[in-house]
């Protein structure tokens, strides 16, 4: 593990010496002095909860570029998380690279304190100040609506107006796990009043709780529900961008939390992981994810549609790194709140 970790202390500086024409000749996130090395181990191996229709063409751009291959393993987050435990205490590792929005609920123990040099690139909240974990790509928080059945006037300019709409009783919808909206809600609004006002919109609203944000997001686009209470912004834009009839707006507060990158401390392939983690921090990765609706935490990346971050930055952005141990006090409160067993 020191060794790794002496590399990954020094891999800033790997830049340093490198001429011009050369750095003309290989991507931005190509890092020469670990390139050889990564190559001689022939593979790194991801964990990743991103569907295989983005993920894999995504890792072919580093396949063809360095000749080094993918092990790519998809799997909800829980499951990964439970896999990296077992494979923890067991001492038997078979993950080289983790990308998933849970990353920072793992214990220290099992995420490298790494430096690539493209996180001087990404947005600063986007930056773990312990350096275990880089967000590739911003998972902001916002209502959504059809555009058939709800007008783009008629929206609630705060969580207040909702209870104004008596004609959306049962068909507000909000997935079950959006704890860091409800913590961005208590943020803003206090926790006594906030709980208030969300128990006040569950009675007045009856608001059904589904499992799984791109469900709920198909569900909205399909119109099964007038309204989202929230959703992942992303996933919204991934309906809109289909040509489906679904859009989101941005009200005080807006949650924000990253997809992340992190490396294994003890990872079969090093130098690859390493390798691997500053391309997704890379232009060439991030303008590829935009282009599914996915917003980029590179400023110089454009989203997708370009007015995205825009929007959404018009209100409050909070952003959000929970512990483990956080995010089960959260979800707890929020089932009570919810109703939800």
């Amino acid at each position: 593990m020191k060794c790794l970790q002496a590399l990954a202390a020094v891999v800033v500086g790997s830049f340093i010496g490198m001429g011009a024409a050369a750095a003309q000749q290989q991507p931005e996130w190509m890092i020469p002095e670990i390139l050889a090395a990564a190559k001689a181990e022939g593979q790194v191996t991801v964990y990743s909860s991103t569907n295989e229709q983005e993920g894999l063409p995504l890792w072919k751009i580093f396949e063809e570029a360095t000749g080094i291959k993918i092990n790519y393993v998809r799997a909800a987050d829980a499951a990964l998380m439970g896999k990296i435990a077992i494979e923890a205490r067991s001492g038997q590792q078979s993950w080289d690279l983790i990308n998933t929005p849970t990353a920072n609920q793992l214990p220290d123990a099992v995420l490298l304190q790494f430096d690539p040099p493209l996180a001087k690139a990404i947005m600063p909240s986007a930056r773990d100040p312990n350096r275990r974990w880089y967000g590739v790509y911003a998972n902001y928080n916002s209502p959504a609506y059809n555009t058939n059945l709800v007008k783009a006037e008629d929206l609630p300019k705060t969580y207040e107006d909702f209870l104004k709409k008596p004609e959306w009783v049962g068909k507000v919808a909000i997935e079950g796990t959006d704890n860091e909206w409800m913590n961005a809600i208590f943020a803003q609004y206090g926790e006594e009043k906030g709980k208030k006002l969300i128990s006040d919109l569950v009675l007045t609203l009856k608001i059904v709780v589904l499992d799984g944000h791109l469900a709920a997001a198909r569900a909205v686009a399909a119109g099964e529900y007038a309204v989202a209470l929230n959703n992942y912004t992303m996933l919204t834009v991934n309906m809109k961008l289909s040509g489906a009839p679904t859009d989101f707006w941005a009200m005080d507060p807006v949650a924000l939390f990253f997809g992340q990158v992190a490396v294994n401390p003890r990872a079969p392939h090093p130098k690859a992981a390493l390798l691997a983690a500053n391309f997704m921090l890379s232009k060439d990765a991030q303008t590829f994810a935009a282009k599914t609706g996915r917003i980029p935490t590179r400023p110089d990346v454009a989203s997708n549609p370009p007015d995205v971050v825009a929007r959404l930055e018009k209100a409050k952005v909070m952003p959000y790194s929970l512990s483990g141990d956080q995010v089960k006090a959260a979800q707890r409160t929020f089932d009570e709140l919810f109703k939800k067993r």
